[in-house]
């Protein structure tokens, strides 16, 4: 036993946190050796087994295609390298974009023309959300099919010309940041329920605008949003997803599941 770790000493020398690797536990990558008293221990093989699956992270593959990949005797080396070439396509539309933002700031420069500090807050948004949006891209093409996402990203565009996406973000970040503040709520209680309307009312432009496509598109997205979650700038994260979807069942227990 010597040999062996346990799950306090493998997240303090990787860096990794606990709710992580059961994760990976939980989804079949990863099996922790068990002590007698249950707790999990971590020796060679599974440490190698962990660096493979964060070496296969980095390189942009989600876990879901890590787990397609290693399911067999021998790693589907194809979907390996077919997958990475994917990534590095993500990766290039990044660098593009990022040097379109580049080239517009040299230009300005060439021509003397003054940058204040407005022009820089501007020309600093813009790129963030360049790069957002190139990081949105590259995960809806992992989890949504090509007639998914373009559904979607009509059903963007059909949205109301006055609405405003940034201040209706902004609402969906500080319900995000009372919910997760509140997890230990039961989640049938009066208070969850308030939050689930909340959420509901928020969620409902987006829903009268997208076709059955998108949707369906959408939610096998954040079925698997612990596999994204940090990626990208999100309203919400994991936890408090998984804390909606619990209170919505909640409510279908209540009062039969309504039609969404």
């Amino acid at each position: 036993m010597a040999d062996l770790l346990d799950i306090t000493e493998v997240t303090r020398m990787t860096g990794l946190t606990a709710r992580a690797l059961r994760f990976y536990e939980a989804r079949g990558l990863l099996q922790a050796v068990r002590d007698s008293s249950g707790r999990r221990q971590y020796g060679t093989a599974q440490l190698e087994s962990l660096h493979r699956i964060m070496a296969m992270k980095r390189a942009g593959l989600t876990l879901a295609q890590i787990q397609s990949m290693t399911a067999g005797p021998r790693p589907d080396l194809h979907s390996i390298v077919a997958a990475q070439i994917q990534v590095l396509e993500a990766r290039e539309r990044e660098v593009a974009a990022a040097r379109e933002l580049l080239a517009s700031i040299l230009s300005r420069i060439e021509r003397s023309e003054p940058i204040d500090v407005a022009t820089f807050c501007s020309l600093i948004r813009q790129g963030e959300n360049a790069m957002s949006q190139v990081k949105l891209d590259a995960l809806a093409s992992q989890y949504m099919s090509p007639e998914q996402n373009l559904a979607f990203k009509e059903a963007v565009q059909a949205l109301p010309a006055d609405f405003d996406a940034e201040a209706h973000d902004k609402k969906w970040q500080a319900l995000s940041a009372r919910i997760k503040a509140a997890l230990s709520l039961d989640p049938a209680s009066p208070a969850a329920q308030a939050f689930l309307d909340e959420w509901d009312e928020l969620a409902a432009p987006y829903i009268a605008a997208c076709s059955a496509e998108a949707l369906k598109g959408v939610s096998n997205m954040h079925e698997h949003i612990e596999e994204w979650d940090r990626e990208i700038d999100g309203p919400f994260d994991a936890e408090v997803f998984r804390f909606h979807q619990a209170a919505q069942r909640a409510r279908d227990v209540m009062h039969g599941p309504a039609d969404r």
